[in-house]
């Protein structure tokens, strides 16, 4: 066996790609699977088509770890036009102009803003990847099937105009998993009475992973330069409290057994009863759950490789 084929087998970690225009999350990821089979990948929240930007692709034993970068919160620059709409809430569908649209102005727009910061209630667009009876929203709306997508809470955490310049303006938005950065646009617009359509969308940051920081697929991609860019699990849950174990605490994890830890040993928190396991050397040792009535961590994944 090749020494790259043997890197493949054992390589787990997080990738930050630079996602171009034109390609779907899946395509970045089926591009990946191809050099580093046969471990598995998956990517850690789907950027659309026409959208660019930051998005986490997680290689072998990390892919057990998607949920936690998706959980993370996530910065947008979102380009868009008033006047318009679309069944898409965006410009890749069938665009339409709002009659004798009015002029609006930067301060009628500022002065929505505050309507969709916080906790607000949000309609997905019809076509998104929501599931409606077991079947994609997308796949409903492109057969021309009629249904309806019900309100979900999402939390939007900053939000704020970054330029404007009637019909076009450009905003700010950082927002947790599951916010629709079209629907936001769309429902200014309406608010506004004369409709709105996303044009471009960036996504510049999850969690800390970053645009300036990504790796653009129009550079060469092969396993050497992956094996060079990607980062250690640990990165991927830097949003949970950490413990640091020592040796004899790790092979006791190694082996699936429970450990029973001092209070003053373990983070200070009442909410979060999830914590990531750090070994002596920095890595990730296991995701484990805190009881807190008796100071007890139970591994609930265990990261062998990290802990040989």
């Amino acid at each position: 066996m090749s020494s790259k084929k043997a890197v493949g087998l054992n390589l787990s970690g997080l990738l930050n790609i630079h996602k171009p225009q034109d390609i779907t999350s899946r395509q970045v990821v089926d591009q990946i699977q191809k050099l580093v089979k046969p471990s598995k990948a998956g990517h850690a929240g789907t950027l659309d088509p026409l959208a660019t930007g930051v998005l986490v692709v997680c290689i072998g034993s990390a892919t057990r770890l998607i949920r936690f970068v998706q959980e993370q919160p996530k910065e947008y620059i979102g380009e868009f036009f008033l006047g318009k709409r679309s069944d898409t809430d965006d410009i890749s569908g069938n665009v339409t102009d709002t009659p004798d649209c009015p002029v609006i102005t930067r301060e009628q727009l500022e002065a929505c803003l505050p309507d969709f910061r916080g906790q607000i209630e949000q309609i997905p667009p019809q076509f998104s990847a929501v599931h409606i009876d077991g079947q994609r929203a997308y796949d409903l709306a492109r057969r021309g099937k009629s249904f309806e997508i019900r309100p979900r809470t999402v939390d939007v955490y900053e939000l704020e105009l970054v330029s404007f310049e009637f019909p076009r303006f450009q905003l700010r938005i950082v927002c947790g998993s599951g916010t629709y950065v079209r629907s936001l646009g769309r429902d200014l617009g309406e608010q506004l009475g004369v409709g709105a359509i996303m044009s471009a969308l960036v996504r510049t940051r999850i969690g800390q992973f970053n645009l300036a920081s990504a790796m653009n697929l129009d550079e060469e991609l092969s396993l050497d330069t992956i094996v060079q860019q990607l980062q250690p699990a640990a990165s991927a849950v830097t949003c949970l409290p950490h413990y640091e174990c020592n040796e004899q605490e790790l092979q006791s994890l190694s082996q699936g057994q429970k450990l029973t830890c001092t209070p003053d040993r373990l983070p200070d928190t009442k909410q979060i009863t999830e914590i990531a396991v750090i070994t002596p050397a920095g890595t990730l040792a296991a995701i484990a759950e805190w009881d807190r009535s008796i100071n007890q961590l139970s591994p609930r994944q265990v990261y062998h490789q990290q802990t040989k």
